[in-house]
């Protein structure tokens, strides 16, 4: 194995993949250094947005989504209250636009082999220890890593290395100073032949505890349970009687049953939902990708989405005919500038901060005014038109302008506000002016600071 190559990157994962195939493509000589290459099994990074499949068409890898059992999702069901609310993705290019969904891992394993097929690319099984740095620059030269089944280490050296970890990254804490914010957990489980309202469709439940359901296989169903704080015991049979209390009874009827039966013969497994802000890669020879740099709630799975996209709009920037050189390391940190602030108009900072939005409103328990925002919510894509085209637009990864998404979300705070007013007597016209404003600074306090993180270097 060759211990010098254009660009090494760590963790075969989404991002990690694909980024060596988009480079790989471009002549790059790439290293793809991997812990583990056996299929991994995750509860999460099971559904594509419909912008992530065009991006990853664009990448030319829109064939590692057949053969998996995946399975064509064409907008989503939203269940609130004993009502129901459905919508369909918009039209791409005159054809409806449709998200994928199935197994992480064997999505994983496709991406992994396209990855193989490429002659630049050279696969490394192996633990990446540390990042070999210049002592007087701090520029990045190379990792230093243990192979699979060997004990002494190995340099490999590139002049430039992208760390693309995941979720759990090793080496962010090296060069982000951002913390990971967890605010609540997924637990996820498997039911079987589930009869759900809406084939081909998300299910969003809003239930105490927010829940999503979709199909991953033709005879399996995701479902993901969003639980605030700290995860009841799983051991003491805590974490089953909570779901069979506080979720099962919001849950379509058609559903229960199988729900059911995956309580009592499926493994409950847990993912704390994660937030992280992006971050400027500033180190010289160094790019952080993904999860590692960037992430928002999972509860509108848009992470791959934006993964997808931020390696189409790199790999431009970072080709041949942009940056000939990648010893120039002038260059490749201002089109990493470049790279920061296109990313925002691309598709991250609508699908970053709807999430976390989204999620402050439906995780709404014990708040008055965020509840009001969550009907109002609810009730705002019951008009239908752009009121729901434009939302789930976003959510889509299709319609990437942020000033829309303020549009609509301060559209539903002010249709909230209406709301108040016309359930109440003209009594209470008082004291509805103070929760007027309270819902319109409700508002400002859940979407702005969030904004604000998107627009901070």
């Amino acid at each position: 194995m060759s211990l010098e190559y254009d660009l090494i990157i760590i963790g075969a994962g989404i991002v990690g993949c694909v980024a060596a195939v988009a480079f790989g493509k471009q002549g790059r000589k790439v290293l793809l250094i991997e812990r583990d290459m056996s299929e991994p099994n995750r509860i999460v990074g099971e559904y594509l947005q419909p912008g992530g499949v065009v991006a990853l068409e664009k990448l030319g890898l829109s064939e590692c989504l057949e053969n998996i059992d995946s399975i064509p999702c064409y907008g989503y069901g939203v269940f609130y209250g004993g009502e129901t609310v459905s919508f369909l993705y918009p039209n791409v290019n005159g054809k409806p636009a449709r998200g994928r969904s199935f197994h992480h891992g064997r999505f994983i394993m496709n991406l992994r082999n396209a990855a193989s097929k490429i002659s630049n690319v050279t696969i490394c099984e192996a633990m990446a220890n540390d990042i070999i740095s210049c002592p007087l620059t701090e520029r990045a030269l190379g990792v230093i890593c243990t192979p699979k089944g060997e004990s002494d280490v190995r340099h490999f050296y590139a002049p430039l290395t992208i760390i693309a970890d995941g979720c759990f990254s090793k080496f962010r804490k090296d060069f982000i100073l951002r913390d990971v914010q967890v605010k609540s957990n997924f637990v996820g489980l498997i039911m079987k032949d589930a009869v759900l309202p809406y084939p081909n469709h998300g299910h969003v439940i809003l239930a105490n505890s927010p829940v999503l359901m979709y199909q991953i296989g033709t005879h399996e169903t995701r479902v993901l349970i969003d639980i605030p704080g700290k995860l009841p015991s799983n051991g003491s049979g805590e974490l089953k009687k909570y779901i069979e209390n506080n979720v099962l009874p919001f849950i379509p009827k058609s559903v229960q049953p199988s729900l059911y039966e995956a309580l009592q013969t499926e493994r409950l497994r847990s993912m704390p939902n994660s937030f992280l802000p992006p971050s400027t890669n500033v180190n010289g020879g160094l790019i952080i990708l993904g999860d590692a740099m960037n992430m928002r709630h999972p509860l509108t799975g848009g992470g791959m989405t934006v993964g997808f996209c931020d390696i189409v709009i790199l790999s431009d920037l970072l080709s041949p005919a942009q940056t000939p050189d990648f010893n120039d390391t002038g260059l490749i940190l201002a089109q990493l500038q470049v790279f920061h602030w296109k990313r925002k108009f691309y598709c991250s900072t609508v699908i970053n901060v709807l999430a976390q939005a989204l999620y402050s409103l439906v995780a709404a328990a014990d708040d008055e005014y965020l509840r009001i925002m969550r009907e109002a919510c609810f009730n705002y894509f019951k008009f239908g038109g752009i009121c729901i085209n434009h939302p789930c637009g976003m959510l889509a990864g299709l319609f990437p302008n942020p000033l829309l998404l303020v549009f609509h979300f301060f559209a539903v705070a002010i249709y909230g506000v209406y709301r108040i007013f016309r359930e109440d007597t003209i009594l209470h016209i008082p004291q509805n002016i103070l929760k007027s404003f309270i819902v319109i600074y409700t508002a400002c306090v859940v979407i702005l600071p969030v904004l604000w993180t998107e627009l901070k270097f």
